[in-house]
């Protein structure tokens, strides 16, 4: 899947549910600062989605109290391969025959084969 196919989605179709800084940091028990700071370092990733203003977190990045298990090392490799946050949710929410979609192999506990793939997107 090419950089440019991935900048083109409309992530408005791909994300269901969207949620903002603020809810995020009552879902994760933390600041707002955190969830900036966890932004910033890759364990979070947010865009803006069409229609609102201002970066948004997809809500199936938190699961549980917590960010997906697995999230944060796969936004560090596609970070790694100079992909940006909105590419990145892009491939996460796009169905890659995995089965389903990475976000949900990610949450359902199956992230090597999603891992294994980002890997290999990254070089």
């Amino acid at each position: 899947m090419s950089e440019l196919r991935l900048a083109e989605q409309d992530l408005g179709v791909l994300v269901d549910e969207w949620i903002d800084w603020a809810t995020a940091a009552s879902l994760l028990g933390v600041t707002v600062g955190k969830v900036r700071t966890m932004i910033r370092d890759h364990e979070l990733a947010a865009a803006v989605p069409p229609g609102m203003k201002g970066q948004h977190i997809p809500a199936l990045f938190i699961q549980d109290g917590l960010p997906v298990k697995g999230l944060s090392g796969l936004l560090h490799v596609l970070h790694d391969g100079r992909y940006d946050d909105r590419e990145i949710i892009a491939w996460l929410f796009l169905d890659d025959n995995l089965p389903g979609r990475p976000i949900d192999a990610l949450r359902e506990n199956r992230g090597s084969e999603v891992k294994r793939r980002a890997q290999a997107m990254a070089l």
